[in-house]
């Protein structure tokens, strides 16, 4: 999911550029959908990555970890970046740095290279995508003009995720998971070609840029997931292990401090003044901690457990797919019916089922006997959040202040999503440890004396074992996900009071801004 950044502007430039609106809306929705669906077309392509650069289970978390979190600690930025300099000039080097950034992650012959382009990667779609939304402000008169673009792009960002799965399958079985990183080189390109051309550039507006907490904030969070993913490997004594859980409190702790002092925030610690804000914050946060976690282990159980196909996984995603866009549009058409509160105790409590069905997975299940059910379930559980979430997030937010309160809930997405993650790997990582013990016991007490000496010169177990040591783990890691689960539940019916929300939330903000619409729903 991808939301971003967007102010009121000026009405669009005349300039030449503005003759072919369909080509500038193509050009800002295709960007859209390339951030979007690269958490996606990479997950498919998770196993295939870890066989050919060596990655360990948890280690490979990473690959995903290493772009959400620099996209989500850095976003905000991005978004000020263009409010400051110019939106169409930073959007053109968000997506160049996007497109370099695929180029190398796609070449990359090692974890930690394939892991910097991964940042970098972030870093150009947290400098693309607000100005990207932003653009559609800059470019397009208000009312139905305005609001049709704001469709479109909402429609494409929630399509990314599916896209994403299928173009992932098809690239890693029929070419390579290299593939899935040099597919973002074209689309970059054109789109850097294009958008002077038909893309008109917005009023630059004076400000400074808070490099302080865009710094500390990430990094703190980096340091973090670090922290819980080496925990997992070394224990929770290790001195590295410790240090970076240091570091992290007195970085994030430094974070707040900044954030209180300085005059132009990245964060407006403002917004979590009002309950039913903060509690969204706080739902979301949960629920990415979980939605990451699924979409990391099902990857990982129908391709090495199932023996799936990239491209027979990414179909198998398609029913979470449709779930989440059937029950999105269906809380769409509904808010001024029922209000947020219904649908956000009504998803977080069916994404509680979900993920308690999936604690019942076991090396046995099969996709429809025990996968199907559990990720329908989860998919009409987010689908159904992500709408009133938006809109109660913008809710009673000054008109100038929309872009941040939008850019906040997708930050604590990304940001909750790596640190959920994180906590779930390393659930993982400690379980799938010992359960090898067992079965390496089991394995050796029935091993003929070449299977035995096989096994010590490799140190892996074969198929049936090494399958049960990653079934127990990806178990273990979903009852955990219970817990962040249990608690969205938690803060939907207690923390979040509000029943309705204003008519021209729903309608569409006059701003232009992102509360025009949920403008991704990104799986």
């Amino acid at each position: 999911m991808a939301t971003s950044r967007a102010q009121a502007t000026a009405p669009p430039a005349t300039a030449g550029r503005g003759q072919r609106p369909g080509i500038a809306l193509t050009v800002i929705a295709a960007t859209q959908l390339m951030v979007v669906l690269d958490v996606t077309i990479v997950n498919i392509a998770l196993p295939h990555i870890q066989q050919a650069l060596k990655f360990s289970t948890t280690d490979l978390s990473w690959v995903i970890n290493a772009y959400t979190l620099t996209f989500g600690g850095l976003l905000l930025l991005g978004g000020r970046a263009g409010d400051i300099l110019g939106r169409r000039r930073v959007f053109i080097v968000g997506v160049l740095v996007f497109g370099l950034a695929s180029l190398l992650g796609g070449v990359a012959q090692s974890p930690a290279w394939l892991l910097a382009a991964r940042a970098l990667q972030g870093l150009g779609g947290a400098i693309a995508s607000p100005t990207a939304l932003a653009l559609i402000a800059t470019n397009f008169k208000e009312g139905p003009e305005r609001n049709r673009a704001f469709g479109v792009y909402s429609a494409v960002a929630g399509a990314g995720g599916t896209v994403g799965l299928l173009l992932g399958g098809m690239l890693t079985s029929w070419l390579s998971w290299r593939w899935v990183l040099f597919v973002n080189v074209p689309i970059a390109v054109a789109i850097a070609v294009l958008a002077p051309l038909y893309i008109n550039e917005s009023e630059r507006h004076p400000g400074r840029f808070d490099l302080t907490g865009a710094f500390t904030a990430t990094v703190g969070m980096v340091s973090l997931v670090y922290g819980f993913i080496r925990a997992s490997d070394h224990g929770w004594t290790d001195a590295v292990t410790l240090t970076a859980f240091s570091l992290a409190v007195a970085l994030l702790a430094a974070f707040l401090v900044n954030e209180r002092r300085v005059p132009q925030p990245i964060t407006p610690l403002h917004l979590f003044r009002e309950r039913n804000r903060s509690g969204v914050y706080g739902l979301m946060l949960c629920v990415a901690a979980t939605m990451f976690g699924i979409f990391f282990f099902i990857t990982l159980f129908v391709q090495e457990i199932l023996n799936y196909s990239p491209l027979r996984a990414g179909f198998a995603f398609l029913p979470i797919s449709a779930a989440i866009v059937a029950a999105a549009q269906f809380a769409a058409r509904n808010q001024l019916r029922w209000g947020p509160k219904p649908f956000l105790v009504t998803g977080s409590a069916l994404v509680l089922c979900g993920v308690f069905w999936a604690t019942r997975i076991d090396v046995d299940s099969t996709f429809v006997g025990g996968i199907l059910g559990p990720t329908l379930l989860f998919g009409f559980g987010m689908g159904s959040i992500f709408v009133p979430a938006m809109l109660t997030a913008v809710s009673q937010v000054a008109p100038h202040e929309t872009g941040a309160a939008t850019g906040m809930l997708n930050t604590t997405q990304q940001v909750g999503g790596s640190l959920g993650l994180s906590i779930l790997v390393t659930v993982f990582g400690t379980a799938s440890r010992n359960e090898a013990r067992q079965q390496v016991g089991k394995f050796l007490g029935q091993a003929t004396p070449q299977q035995a000496l096989q096994f010590r010169a490799s140190g892996k177990l074969p198929a049936p074992y090494s399958s049960q040591v990653l079934a127990h783990g990806i178990e273990a890691a979903f009852r955990m996900g219970l817990v962040f689960a249990a608690l969205a539940v938690l803060i939907a019916v207690f923390v979040i009071k509000v029943r309705r929300v204003p008519q021209a939330a729903v309608a569409g903000r006059s701003d232009g801004g992102p509360g025009a619409g949920p403008s991704g729903v990104g799986t």
